[in-house]
């Protein structure tokens, strides 16, 4: 009962931050110059009557008077059609409904993400642990060495290698998240062609993800290794890997959980670049080519999407931290 009260509690907070991060993304992109609406006005299949229809339908011009509407009455209309109809606007580069538009590509950013962390984890924690309980040998310096290097290389920069492999080997596919054939294959056939694809681009967002978490892994189990139970531990005999599995990474694991988070959004954020240039139909190529056509309703859903994905990281974070350390009150 505590953790859904809690839950609910973290929801009701989030809605006036998405309230205030959609007033603020809607003022920003009509300070930009061009019309929303310019490209069908310049389209020849698209007749008058539609555009007529479309200033009307979001807000663009007063229905009585014609004269063009402030961008706060626009933001009002499109919000009132979010409560009422759940419509989040027409994409008017892509033709379609934004929700169509959006959903698949927040799918493909979960995927993509959810990958990336895995990758992250599943080889920081790990090295991490055993980083330090090799303090200062060939073992720690080494996997040091790596993680810096990983902190360092910027994930275009990554990306750009993995496309050079995949043109060089044809190892890796040279983008897209699916094969042609994809709707021909088995259920594991697709299985294999979705993790085949995603390879590289995960690969790129979990090597700075990774270099993170083994360092603060490290430097965490360091500290708790020097602490007064973990000698009381020693003391009474206890073998060291009873007393690095037991007493060491669980209270080392804390402060990895709070980043999760954060390196999150770093994900989400990395993902924009990384995206464009390894062609993965996601939330980060979706907001480039939006904001390059001035697709306003498109941009919004993506901002508000990528925005849902940070609260929901962040509350996951704090439930996992709670569950991990029986010492936390979810509060």
């Amino acid at each position: 009962m505590e953790v859904a009260r809690f839950i609910l509690r973290r929801l009701l907070q989030a809605i006036p931050l998405l309230l205030g991060i959609s007033l603020l993304s809607f003022l920003l992109i009509n300070l930009a110059p061009g019309d929303p609406l310019a490209r069908q006005r310049l389209d020849p299949t698209v007749s008058s009557e539609t555009i007529r229809q479309f200033e009307i339908q979001f807000g663009f011009v007063d229905p009585e008077t014609g004269e063009r509407t402030s961008w706060l009455w626009q933001y009002g209309v499109w919000l009132k059609n979010i409560v009422t109809d759940f419509n989040f606007g027409h994409s008017f580069s892509t033709r379609q409904p934004v929700w169509s538009v959006i959903w698949d590509r927040t799918l493909a950013t979960l995927w993509l993400s959810g990958c990336a962390m895995l990758i992250g984890l599943g080889i920081a924690l790990p090295l991490g642990i055993y980083s330090a309980v090799r303090q200062y040998r060939w073992q720690d310096v080494s996997c040091s060495f790596f993680a810096f290097i990983g902190l360092s290389l910027p994930n275009v920069f990554l990306a750009l290698l993995v496309l050079m492999f995949a043109a060089k080997t044809e190892i890796l596919p040279l983008g897209g998240m699916r094969s042609l054939d994809y709707f021909e294959r088995s259920a594991g056939g697709k299985i294999l062609d979705l993790l085949w694809h995603v390879t590289g681009p995960a690969l790129v967002l979990g090597t700075a993800t990774m270099a993170v978490y083994m360092r603060q892994m490290r430097g965490n189990l360091l500290d708790v290794l020097e602490s007064d139970y973990v000698r009381t531990a020693r003391a009474k005999g206890l073998g060291e890997s009873a007393v690095v599995a037991k007493h060491g990474v669980r209270n080392a694991v804390n402060p990895v959980i709070t980043l999760f988070g954060f390196t999150l959004s770093d994900i989400l954020s990395g993902s924009i670049l990384v995206e464009n240039v390894l062609q993965w139909p996601g939330l980060g190529r979706t907001v480039v080519e939006a904001l390059v056509s001035k697709d306003l309703y498109l941009v919004m859903a993506s901002v508000i999407m990528s925005s849902v994905l940070l609260i929901v990281g962040n509350l996951i974070a704090d439930l996992l931290l709670a569950w991990s350390d029986p010492r936390i009150r979810l509060r």
